[in-house]
């Protein structure tokens, strides 16, 4: 009789602490959202713990977009994030199903080497892929963006990702279908893809925050305003304008579409993690 009273305490502790935490966690997002809101005297001179913009202003919006072409930054990021994971998605799904379901000769060999380039920071491939951008004429080109990254570790590990989720996919769903007539191209859109949806989706939001965060590469290798991604374009706003509430505005504006992205696809993006590792042979 003494265990449920235990039990319930143990939970009631356990919760506090967890929300004690997350709101720890949450409170320096909501105090930069809420922020940028502000006028800079607020900002500046008011109370941290004084979370309520007083009086709410939209001026660091607005100056946002005066100093720099911030809506071509959000437009050329937007295109880049849906452009760049749909093609990672084609390739590492397709890549995936060759090794997991055709049986040639190297094929564990082959995708072994992908697993390698897992374990090779990206800074130590920073120059040789710069001196191929810069030797194959694409130095300031969208087409440097795609190519680094359909060859870098994170298409590496979508490949992975879909390999283990292709190998819970019962073998018998294909064997009917080739019985029935059905090519492999035709299994692999038919019923290799429809049965992947959350494998898709989690890959869809982890791409797209990859790609949505990329910093460096980027501002390695374009140099144009019209081409910049948002990430480069809130450093130069730095550089232009040191008000802080502006750069909290920036800053927000890029948050965004991740928080979009990711409550668009977490019922499947859940589905595949509860499943993750239960894959066989």
């Amino acid at each position: 009789m003494q265990v449920q009273p235990y039990k319930k305490s143990k939970n009631f502790i356990y919760h506090t602490i967890m929300i004690i935490l997350s709101l720890i966690m949450i409170y320096p997002f909501v105090w930069s959202t809420l922020s940028s809101f502000k006028t800079i005297d607020q900002l500046y001179t008011g109370n941290p713990l004084n979370i309520l913009p007083r009086p709410f202003t939209l001026e660091n919006y607005k100056r946002l977009f005066e100093v720099l072409p911030f809506g071509k930054f959000i437009l050329n990021s937007i295109v880049l994030s849906i452009a760049i994971p749909f093609s990672m998605i084609v390739i590492a799904s397709i890549t995936a199903y060759a090794l997991t379901r055709l049986n040639f000769k190297g094929r564990n060999i082959i995708f072994l080497a992908f697993i390698a380039t897992m374990m090779i920071p990206s800074h130590v491939t920073l120059i040789p892929n710069y001196k191929t951008i810069v030797d194959l004429n694409l130095y300031n080109t969208y087409t440097a963006l795609f190519l680094t990254s359909m060859f870098t570790a994170t298409n590496a590990f979508n490949i992975f990702f879909f390999r283990q989720f292709f190998l819970s996919i019962p073998k018998d769903l294909e064997n009917a279908a080739i019985i029935d007539g059905c090519s492999r191209i035709r299994i692999f859109f038919k019923i290799i893809l429809p049965n992947s949806k959350p494998a898709i989706a989690t890959t869809a939001i982890l791409s797209f925050r990859t790609v949505w965060n990329q910093f460096l590469w980027p501002m390695i290798v374009i140099n144009d305003f019209d081409k910049m991604t948002l990430t480069v374009g809130l450093k130069y706003l730095k550089e232009w304008d040191s008000n802080w509430a502006v750069l909290l505005a920036g800053a927000t504006i890029s948050i965004v579409p991740i928080i979009l992205v990711f409550f668009a696809f977490q019922k499947y993006f859940i589905s595949s993690s509860m499943n993750a590792g239960f894959g066989g042979r």
